[in-house]
C-alpha cells in the first residue's frame, strides 16, 4: 500500500470512530436501569484508561525522544497550566464539553503524529492507527453523553463529531507534509498534549467513572490502559 493511501485510510478510520461512538451513545436507554448505569460508567472509565495509555505509552515516550529534558519540563508544565486555564473557562461558562476537549486534545496530536510516522516510513503506523481508533470509540460515546446532559441535541452532536472525523485526514496530511522534518515541533506538541490529557482525566473523567454501590466500572480504566499496553508490547 502506498503511503498516501495508507494515510487516508488510517486517519479516516481513526476519525470515524468518534461519530460511531456517538451513534452508540444516542441509544438513550438500556434496560434494566442498573445495567445502563453500569455500562455508561464502565465506558467512561475505559475512555479514561485509554487516555492514560496514550499519555504513558505513546505521547510521552515519542515526545521525549525528540526534545531535550529542559524542553520536556517546560512543555509538560505549560500543557497542564493551559488546560487548567481552559477548565476554568469551561466552568465559568457552565459548559459540559470537558470530555469533548479531552477527546480532541488526544486525537489531534496523535493523528498528526500518525501522518509524520507514515511519511518517515517508520514502523508502528498501523499500530498507532489502531490505538487511536480504539480510543476514539469510547471517547465519542462519553462525549456524546456529556453533551446530551448539557442539553445539546443528538443530531447536532453527531454533526460536529462528523466534522471532527473529517479533520483526521486533514491533520494527518499536516503531519505527513510538514512535521516529518520538524521533530522538535512534534515532540513539543506531544508532551504538551500529554500533560493536558492527564489533567483532564483526573479533573473530569476519573470522578465520573465511579458509581455508588458498584466497584465494577473502575475496571474499565484498567482494561482501557491494558489496551494501550498491549499495543506497545505488540510494537516490540
Amino acid at each position: 500500500m502506498d503511503p498516501i493511501t495508507q494515510l487516508i485510510l488510517s486517519t479516516a478510520i481513526a476519525g470515524g470512530a468518534i461519530p460511531l461512538g456517538g451513534v452508540i451513545a444516542s441509544f438513550e436507554h438500556i434496560r434494566p436501569r442498573w445495567l445502563e448505569q453500569e455500562f455508561r460508567h464502565t465506558v467512561i472509565a475505559f475512555g479514561g484508561g485509554a487516555l492514560l495509555s496514550a499519555v504513558a505509552l505513546v505521547l510521552i515516550p515519542h515526545g521525549v525522544e525528540l526534545i531535550a529534558t529542559w524542553e520536556t519540563v517546560i512543555a509538560f508544565a505549560a500543557g497542564g497550566l493551559c488546560f487548567w486555564g481552559l477548565q476554568i473557562l469551561l466552568d465559568r461558562s457552565q459548559s459540559s464539553a470537558s470530555q469533548l476537549v479531552a477527546m480532541l486534545s488526544d486525537f489531534i496530536p496523535e493523528v498528526i503524529a500518525l501522518g509524520a510516522v507514515i511519511s518517515g516510513g517508520k514502523s508502528g503506523a498501523i499500530l498507532l492507527a489502531v490505538i487511536i481508533t480504539l480510543q476514539n470509540l469510547p471517547e465519542g460515546f462519553n462525549a456524546h453523553r456529556e453533551l446530551r446532559s448539557g442539553g445539546m441535541a443528538s443530531r447536532k452532536i453527531l454533526f460536529w463529531f462528523t466534522i471532527a472525523a473529517i479533520l483526521g485526514p486533514l491533520l494527518g496530511f499536516l503531519g505527513y507534509h510538514f512535521l516529518a522534518d520538524e521533530p522538535r515541533v512534534l515532540g513539543w506538541m506531544q508532551v504538551f498534549a500529554a500533560s493536558g490529557i492527564l489533567y483532564l482525566v483526573f479533573e473530569d473523567i476519573a470522578p465520573q467513572a465511579t458509581l455508588k454501590n458498584s466497584s465494577f466500572p473502575p475496571l474499565g480504566a484498567v482494561f482501557g490502559f491494558l489496551l494501550g499496553l498491549l499495543g506497545k508490547l505488540l510494537e516490540g
